[in-house]
Order: C-alpha cells, then sequence, then structure tokens
C-alpha cells in the first residue's frame, strides 16, 4: 500500500494543506535501483571537518576520494551551494573542550544541507581510551550524532556514526561507501564499531563486490528475504533461496524472476543442518554468506500463549539458526571469510506486547552475534545481526489504518522503509569490505522512537 502522506507533502498544491493540518511532512527518500558503482560519490558535494588530532582524516579523505569526489574544507560562499555528504572525524574529541569541533563544523551549514543527505561521525572506542574523560567524551560523540539524526530526518537525511580503532582506520573505505551513500536509505542514529579484529580479504571489490560468492538467503520466497536475495544476485552472488515446502511455488517464483536457486526445506526439522551441510558441499564446495532471514511469529499475552505458539517460535526464530551455524562452522562448510547476517528485530531492541516468544528469540540473536564474533574473528568470518522497524510489507498493509499510520510516523523520517533498504544493509555487512564490522546489531527503521 502506498503511502498517501508522502504524495501529499511533495506536492506543490496539497503540501501546504498537510502542514496547516500539523501533519508530518515526510519527504521522498532516494533509493538506488541497481547494485553498487565504482565512484558513488561523483557529482556529489562532500564537506568534511575534523577535531584536533582526529587520527581517522586520512583514511576518511582517501575514502572520499576513491568514490569519486574531492572533500571540500567549506562550502562554497554561493548562498545556494549545499553540501549532500558531510564527514566529521571526531576520533579526537578527548575532553569536553573537544566538542567545539563539533559544533563549529555543522552549525553553519545546517541550513545548507540537501534532502536525502548522508553524514558520517568518526569517533574513538570508548573502551580502548584508558582515560575515564577521554572515555566518556567519545561517548558523547553518540549522543550528538543521535540527537543530529532527529534533527535532519524531517529533510530525509541520514545520520551514523562510526566508533573505529586507531589499528583499524584503513577498514572505512567500505563503511564510507555504505554510510555515506544512497544505500542507507532507512538507516540512520544507528553506531557501529569498527575494528581490526578480523582477518582481512585477499581483496575489496567495489563492484560487483559478491562476484564469485555463494549466498544462502532463509526464508526468501517474498519480503525482506526476497528482497534481500535479489540484492545479492545484484552484487553477482550465486544465491539459493530457502523456504518452507508449503512456499514452494512462490519461492520458485522468486528465484526464476531474479535468478536464484530454490531449496524447499523446513529450516527447524532435526535434518535440516545436515541436508544444509550436504547440499552446499556437494553442490557448490560451500557456502560464503549465510543470511538468516526465516522467523515466525505468533504473538499472545504470556497469560494467553498456548505452549506450542512458544515452542514453534523458539524453535524457528533461535533455534534452528543456532543448529544450522553449528554444522556449516564445524564442519568447515562455511568458508574462511565468509559472512553471517542474522535479522533479528526492534522487538529484540526494545520488547513489544504480547510478543514475549518472539522478543526473546530476537533479542538472543543479539547476544548470539555479539558473541560468536571473536570466536570466528581467526577465519576472517564477520557476523552480524540487522534489526528491522516499521517496513512496509503484506503484513503492514493488513493492519488497521491507525495502527499503520502510528508505525510509519514515529521516527525521525516520518515514513515506514522498504524491503530493499533492510536488504541494502543486509548486502553490505555481506560483503568483503564490512570486514571491519563484527559483533554488532543495527537497526534498519529510521530511528524509530521505539527502542530509540
Amino acid at each position: 500500500m502506498s503511502d498517501l502522506l508522502i504524495k501529499l507533502s511533495n506536492n506543490s498544491t496539497t503540501a501546504a494543506i498537510v502542514k496547516m493540518l500539523g501533519l508530518p511532512t515526510p519527504v521522498e527518500l532516494a533509493r538506488a535501483e541497481r547494485g553498487y558503482v565504482a565512484q558513488p560519490f561523483a557529482g556529489k558535494t562532500v564537506l568534511f571537518g575534523s577535531a584536533p588530532n582526529a587520527y581517522a582524516s586520512d583514511s576518511l579523505r582517501s575514502a572520499v576520494r576513491g568514490g569519486g569526489a574531492q572533500p571540500l574544507q567549506a562550502l562554497p560562499e554561493d548562498p545556494n551551494a549545499k553540501a549532500d555528504i558531510l564527514i566529521m572525524d571526531a576520533t579526537g574529541c578527548a575532553n569536553p573542550a573537544d566538542y567545539r569541533a563539533l559544533y563549529d563544523f555543522f552549525h553553519p551549514v545546517m541550513r545548507r544541507i540537501t534532502r536525502n543527505a548522508r553524514v558520517l561521525i568518526t569517533a574513538a572506542l570508548p573502551e580502548a581510551e584508558s582515560d575515564p574523560v577521554a572515555a566518556a567524551a567519545a561517548r558523547g560523540v553518540e549522543g550528538f550524532s543521535r540527537s543530529l539524526a532527529k534533527e535532519l530526518g524531517k529533510r530525509g537525511a541520514t545520520v551514523n556514526l562510526a566508533y573505529v580503532a586507531r589499528n583499524a582506520v584503513e577498514r572505512l573505505a567500505g563503511v564510507v561507501r555504505f554510510f555515506c551513500g544512497v544505500q542507507t536509505t532507512y538507516v540512520s542514529g544507528q553506531v557501529v564499531h569498527v575494528t581490526a579484529r578480523v582477518a582481512a580479504p585477499g581483496a575489496l571489490p567495489m563492484h560487483e563486490a559478491l562476484k564469485g560468492k555463494v549466498a544462502l538467503v532463509t526464508g526468501s520466497a517474498r519480503g525482506i528475504g526476497r528482497a534481500t536475495a535479489e540484492r545479492l544476485v545484484q552484487e553477482g552472488a550465486q544465491v539459493v533461496c530457502l523456504d518452507v515446502p508449503g512456499a514452494a511455488d512462490a519461492l520458485r517464483e522468486t528465484c526464476a524472476a531474479i535468478g536464484a536457486t530454490p531449496l524447499p526445506l523446513d529450516i527447524a526439522s532435526a535434518e535440516a543442518p545436515r541436508q544444509l551441510a550436504e547440499f552446499f558441499r556437494d553442490k557448490f564446495g560451500g557456502v560464503d554468506i549465510v543470511v538468516h532471514n526465516a522467523g515466525i511469529t505468533r504473538d499472545k499475552t504470556l497469560a494467553n500463549m498456548k505452549e506450542h505458539f512458544w515452542e514453534m517460535v523458539v524453535s524457528i526464530n533461535f533455534a534452528a539458526i543456532a543448529a544450522a551455524d553449528k554444522m556449516l562452522i564445524d564442519e568447515n562448510v562455511l568458508r574462511d571469510g565468509g559472512r553471517i547476517v542474522c535479522l533479528s528485530s526492534i522487538s529484540g531492541v526494545a520488547g513489544n506486547f504480547g510478543q514475549t516468544n518472539y522478543a526473546a528469540t530476537k533479542a538472543a540473536l543479539i547476544g548470539y552475534v555479539a558473541a560468536q564474533a571473536p570466536k570466528l574473528a581467526a577465519r576472517g568470518i564477520c557476523i552480524n545481526a540487522v534489526a528491522p522497524g516499521f517496513i512496509e510489507t503484506a503484513m503492514t498493509d493488513a493492519m488497521p489504518f491507525m495502527t499503520r499510520e502510528l508505525g510509519r510516523r514515529l521516527n525521525s523520517l516520518s515514513q515506514g522503509g522498504k524491503p530493499r533498504d533492510v536488504a541494502e544493509l543486509i548486502t553490505f555487512l555481506s560483503t568483503p569490505g564490512a570486514y571491519g564490522i563484527s559483533g554488532d546489531t543495527i537497526r534498519v527503521c529510521g530511528q524509530g522512537l521505539v527502542g530509540a
């Protein structure tokens, strides 16, 4: 179902009426239709700033130049000149006085930032700072970035923060390309940790980033799973789409449309882990990317929840993932340099009424990726979780009008996301260029107020 308010807000005839009524005025969000390009920043105005003693600036500038733009220290005097991308290296913020660099960089240009702009801020890893004041100063940059995201969200702009270890600055190119690119449409107010924990890949392709890779996407007959499979195919991956046998017709239709391989299988069955391992070993010699998208809801308050609803959700949403990964990892079916992405949820971050079973499993995945990350690092394997917020699907279309409207508006961008928006983040985390990020949970929610 289309979002009527977006159409009315962006129509010259009706926009004034929407504003007069005090309704949100969401802008049309920029989205990519195709895969990554070699120079995503070509033609963009990129404004760059840094705090005193910042240590990531050279790598950040290099990433911008590699993306096809020359970073500027200041905007041209022409009052019509605006910034499309703003990058602030705040890794030097080590005391309260250093925060002045944030003000001096952003304050003069706040009214000169374009619609759908991208802002990336870097900061030092707080836990790596021995001085408590320096650790606190680094952590404070997160509060600044989240607040800035709420101010700029009305323009469709996104703001994100990367904590960067001193020995990991060379890993920023992929981070810059994603968080400063069009693909981060519905990812805002988020934080990632860039470290040198994971072994570096042999190559860092920026175009067709997954060429030669084999990927598994579970629950991919429709919705987010289908969008993810399609996006991985765009980057050159050979994708296997898995869904329950009952969805076999839809699964085959999806695979025929995008050029993927169907695999009807009940992921929660006792035989599934062994069947998966044998399938990928026999057909492809292994698998490089595993996206755990399959999941179900069986919502009831705890007092009214039947035992089989509890068991079903826990089995599919958590136990099946742990069992499949154990088999693929222990038998080295998941290749070195592989990627695992688990679909968590806002419910796993903040909880939700009537979803004790679902929220428990989605919160478990947040803990799961954090615990697995150091164990897999030596093999060059990254594991992360993605937590979608209000995403426009057939399920949300079936919601009552007011419930759907509240879900759409309770975020900084004042609208719902698309399955493609989730797929974009999953795809980035599946690329070699994301090798600095492992163990994180990143939300795709337009900076939703629930769990913010």
